[in-house]
C-alpha cells in the first residue's frame, strides 16, 4: 500500500480518469479478464485474508447479518468472475451517441455519453462490492476511490491489490483505483470536491444522511431498504407463499428483502394462515397488527416503529389493509422508495399499484429480490439509487455515465441567425450516427 495523503490520492485518481476516459474497449475488457483470472489464482490468499476479518468480527461481536455479508468464500469468488464476464460482454458505454440533430446544413449537434470522472465510494462489509464497483468503474471509464468497512479491511486490501496489479498489467493508467482504509481518510475524501465528481454511499439511513451533511460533492445512493410485498385479495395462494418466503429469506441481510407484508382484508382469512406458516417454517418472526394477530396468533404485536423498520433479519411486519389505495398510501408513507411488489391476477389493479407506488423498482407477481444490477442485466451494480435525478434503481454502467454536447460546424457564427433577415435553424432530428 502507498502512503500518499488522501488529497494526493484524489489528485492521482483525477489524472488517471482523464486517461481512462479515452481507453479503448479492448484494453478495458482485457483488464477485466485479467482481474477475473487473478481472483481465481489468488483464491486461497483471499479466503485466508477473509478468515482474519471473520475472526476479528467474532471477537468484536459483529451482528450476524453483517458477518454473513462479510464472509467471502470460493463460491463468491466464482460468482464475481461470472459478473466480470458479464460486464466485459456489455457494449462500451463511452462515446455512445444519445441524440443527433441538424441545427442547419453543415452544423450538426451530437449528445455523446462520457464518464462521470472520479467516483468516491463508501460501502458496507461486503468485500465483493469492491470488485463489482471497480469493474463497473473501469468499464465505464471512471476512476474510483474506495472506502470499505473496517471489519473487511484485510479482504478489501488483498482484493484491491489484485485489481490494481491485474489492471496495471493490461496497461490501465496507474492511480485509477485508490483504496482508503481509515475513517479519517473517508472524511478527508468528502472534502475533495476539486477531484471527486460523485460520492456513492452504501449503508444505513443515518450513515447516508451523515455523508450528505459532510460533503458538497453530489451524493447518489439510497438510505434504507424498507421494501413491501402487497397481497391483493385475489393473490394466488401458492404464489403468495413462495414469493413471500423468497422476498424475505433468500438473502435476509440485503436492502431488497421485504420488511413489511401487506394483505387485503378480503383475502386475509384465506392467505394469512398459510403464508404465515410458510414464513414461520422458514424461521421468520412475524409482528402483526391487531387484525393480523386475529388470523395468525403466533404473530407478536406490531408497533408504529415496525412499519418503518429495516430489520435485515428474520423479522417481518404484517398489516391487513382495507384497499389497494391504503396499501399504496402505507408504502409511500413508511417505505424508502426502494422496491415494492404486488401479487394479483388483475393486471389493471397491478398497474394502479405500480403507477401509485413512488419507488425506484415496482414489481408485479415476483420477488423484490430481483431488484439487482446483475439480475437486471446491468452486469453488476455500484448500489441502488432512490434518487429521482440522474440514476434510479440499480446503478450499473449507464448510471455511471454523463454526456457532453459536440457541435460540428463549418465556420458558422451566431450573428447569421440574429436580427431581421436572419437564417433559420432547421432543428432536424438525425440518425444516431456521425455524419
Amino acid at each position: 500500500m502507498n502512503r500518499e495523503t488522501t488529497e494526493q490520492q484524489g489528485k492521482a485518481a483525477a489524472g488517471a480518469a482523464l486517461q481512462l476516459a479515452t481507453l479503448s474497449a479492448e484494453r478495458k475488457n482485457d483488464a477485466l479478464s485479467r482481474i477475473g483470472g487473478a481472483l481465481q489464482r489468488e483464491s486461497q490468499r483471499i479466503e485466508e485474508a477473509n478468515q482474519v476479518d471473520l475472526e476479528r468480527a467474532a471477537q468484536d461481536r459483529v451482528a450476524a447479518p453483517l458477518v454473513k455479508r462479510l464472509r467471502f468464500n470460493r463460491e463468491k469468488i466464482d460468482d464475481l468472475v461470472l459478473a466480470l464476464n458479464d460486464i466485459r460482454a456489455l457494449p462500451d458505454p463511452v462515446g455512445k451517441i444519445r441524440s443527433a440533430r441538424e441545427l442547419d446544413v453543415g452544423l450538426t449537434l451530437y449528445q455523446v455519453s462520457c464518464p462521470l470522472g472520479v467516483i468516491g465510494m463508501i460501502f458496507e462489509s461486503r468485500p465483493d462490492a469492491l470488485v463489482q464497483i471497480a469493474a463497473l468503474a473501469l468499464k465505464s471509464g471512471n476512476a474510483v476511490m474506495l472506502k470499505g468497512g473496517s471489519e473487511a479491511r484485510a479482504t478489501n486490501r488483498i482484493l484491491y491489490e489484485i485489481v490494481h496489479e491485474a489492471s496495471r498489467q493490461a496497461g490501465v493508467a496507474d492511480g485509477w483505483i485508490q483504496l482508503l482504509e481509515t475513517r479519517a481518510q473517508a472524511t478527508e475524501m468528502l472534502a475533495l470536491d476539486r477531484y471527486i465528481d460523485v460520492v456513492i454511499p452504501r449503508g444505513s439511513n443515518e450513515f447516508v444522511r451523515q455523508i450528505m451533511r459532510l460533503t458538497t460533492i453530489p451524493v447518489l445512493g439510497h438510505a434504507d431498504g424498507v421494501c413491501h410485498l402487497y397481497l391483493h385479495h385475489d393473490a394466488e395462494l401458492e404464489m403468495a407463499g413462495s414469493v413471500a418466503v423468497d422476498a424475505k429469506t433468500q438473502y435476509v441481510a440485503v436492502c431488497n428483502a421485504i420488511e413489511t407484508l401487506l394483505v387485503h382484508r378480503d383475502g386475509a382469512e384465506r392467505l394469512l394462515p398459510a403464508v404465515g406458516q410458510r414464513l414461520k417454517d422458514a424461521g421468520v418472526e412475524l409482528r402483526g397488527c391487531e387484525r393480523t394477530r386475529e388470523l395468525w396468533s403466533d404473530a407478536a404485536p406490531a408497533t408504529e416503529e415496525d412499519w418503518g423498520a429495516e430489520y435485515l433479519d428474520y423479522i417481518l411486519a404484517v398489516k391487513v389493509v382495507d384497499s389497494l389505495e391504503e396499501a399504496v398510501d402505507h408504502i409511500n408513507t413508511y417505505g424508502s422508495g426502494h422496491t415494492d411488489a404486488i401479487l394479483t391476477d388483475d393486471r389493471g389493479q397491478a398497474e394502479r399499484f405500480m403507477n401509485g407506488v413512488d419507488s425506484a423498482s415496482v414489481m408485479w407477481n415476483c420477488s423484490t429480490r430481483f431488484a439487482d444490477g446483475y439480475r437486471y442485466g446491468l452486469g453488476a451494480e455500484v448500489g441502488i439509487s432512490t434518487s429521482k435525478i440522474h440514476a434510479r434503481g440499480p446503478v450499473g454502467l449507464e448510471g455511471l455515465m454523463s454526456y457532453a454536447w459536440r457541435l460540428y460546424g463549418d465556420g458558422q457564427v451566431v450573428t447569421s441567425y440574429s436580427g431581421s433577415g436572419a437564417k433559420r435553424f432547421t432543428h432536424r432530428e438525425l440518425p444516431l450516427e456521425y455524419r
